[in-house]
């Protein structure tokens, strides 16, 4: 038992360690005057690289913000409906919505708002985007249809081939299109780490790719993206799995907005820009500090109770709930999370909840002393037999955290970004709770608590 409460508690540190580096601000700098002398503080946190093998993970950390806490993009668009018959508007409307959600998801937020109204005889599409969007670059993405296409080299003769463009080069044509597309993903080369586009096709791109790709050994094929030409690999050998890689000079934010394009899909109905601009916090930032400013006071509060009313026993619960603010901020970054005032508030309600079961059970420890249990033999019970009553509540709590999450955007329930926000950050909370209340304090508590007299009763 020492031993294996031993391991848990180095996977305990190790998983505290790297939540706590992940959990730190991208940067930090400060001038402090120490001994008459200005002395300046700064710390740069890197991007997590993880490199296993073939598998390398890149990511940026740092909290996304929603539209009330950091500002974003606010677009209108005006939905040309006029060729539409009046029974297949609505259709068009709501088709219309749900693509551009979903282009909106491409950004990489949770929080957009996507909404369509009617004034007079327009339907005009409302778009907003939390975070530090280029207005610019999300109307592009919005608005626009890529079309992919394949094109083989054509033979040209050699006066020719001088003055000819690449449309000249690649003149001919191939059934092989953007509408065979299943989807498109970012790669990284495996010897070069350079960003690429992969490409997967359905099964008649599969096969319509294989015999190209056969016919055409040694031979060049173009892919042109809205007839712009990305590459034109010579083809070594025939390639009968459905997949291609556009590879090329491009930046990660380049590969991963051709990548937002291909997957895109084209629009029902034509759209027209009619107003852009950009949108501060509507919260300010005079709102944020204060509601900050209260959830930590209210979090000093709650570990002063424990601390004060369970001494030793409540130290340890405010240790364990320590480690599980730095797992919270580190899933926050690494899901990644996009935060709302109702999410912050989410949070901020789980960090109270989260010594909930370490009161139970502390109580339930209290009542095996009383029963004559030894100490330490009155907190393994203590930890078995509050799990049942652990489990229910927060199995209760769960429920109704996804019914306001509504996963399956069911219409008959909350559709709300804000209502949702909450759900999330607080039913991620509660399944945290439960790991740090049972897993964490335990083995904490197995390897430090010494009891030498009673429980306080």
């Amino acid at each position: 038992m020492r031993k294996k409460t031993s391991s848990i508690l180095w996977l305990i540190f190790l998983l505290s360690l790297v939540s706590f580096f992940i959990a730190l601000p991208k940067g930090f700098e400060k001038e402090i005057v120490f001994r008459g002398k200005v002395r300046k503080i700064s710390f740069t946190r890197p991007d997590f690289n993880f490199n296993l093998g073939p598998f390398k993970i890149r990511k940026k950390l740092f909290l996304h913000k929603g539209l009330d806490l950091a500002g974003g993009v606010h677009l209108v668009f005006l939905a040309q409906m006029k060729e539409l018959p009046e029974e297949g508007r609505e259709v068009a409307l709501a088709s219309l919505r749900e693509n551009i959600a979903r282009r909106v998801n491409l950004f990489g937020v949770s929080e957009s708002v996507v909404w369509v109204s009617k004034a007079l005889n327009e339907h005009h599409l409302i778009v907003e985007i939390p975070g530090e969007i280029d207005p610019d670059q999300a109307v592009a993405l919005l608005g626009q249809t890529a079309q992919l296409n394949f094109r083989l080299e054509a033979e040209l003769p050699p006066e020719a081939t001088m003055s000819a463009t690449v449309y000249d080069l690649f003149s001919i044509e191939t059934d092989l299109t953007g509408a065979n597309l299943q989807k498109a993903e970012v790669r990284f080369d495996p010897n070069t780490s350079k960003p690429q586009v992969g490409l997967v096709f359905d099964d008649k791109g599969k096969e319509l790719f294989g015999q190209l790709t056969e016919n055409n050994v040694n031979k060049r094929m173009a892919i042109f993206l809205d007839n712009f030409l990305l590459s034109a690999p010579v083809v070594k050998e025939p390639i009968k799995d459905g997949q291609a890689v556009i590879s090329g000079e491009f930046q990660l934010n380049q590969a991963k907005q051709m990548v937002s394009q291909l997957n895109a899909g084209a629009l029902p109905v034509e759209i027209e820009l009619i107003r852009q601009e950009r949108v501060d916090p509507s919260l300010g930032a005079d709102s944020i500090n204060k509601g900050v400013k209260a959830g930590l006071i209210g979090v000093i509060l709650v570990a002063l109770f424990m601390i004060i009313f369970y001494r030793l026993l409540g130290f340890l619960a405010v240790l364990g709930l320590i480690i599980y603010t730095l797992l919270s901020l580190a899933l926050y970054k690494l899901i990644p999370v996009t935060l709302t005032m109702s999410g912050v508030a989410g949070f901020l309600l789980s960090l109270g909840m989260a010594v909930d079961s370490n009161i139970l059970i502390f109580e339930r420890m209290k009542e095996e002393v009383r029963a004559g249990k030894p100490k330490l033999i009155a907190m393994e019970l203590g930890f078995g037999r509050a799990w049942d009553s652990i489990r229910d509540a927060n199995v209760c709590t769960l429920i109704i955290c996804f019914v306001l999450f509504n996963p399956f955007n069911w219409s008959f329930l909350n559709t709300s970004g804000l209502i949702r926000g909450f759900a999330f950050t607080l039913g991620l909370g509660v399944i945290l709770e439960m790991f740090t209340g049972i897993v964490v304090v335990r083995a904490i508590m197995r390897s430090f608590y010494k009891p030498k007299g009673e429980i306080k009763k």
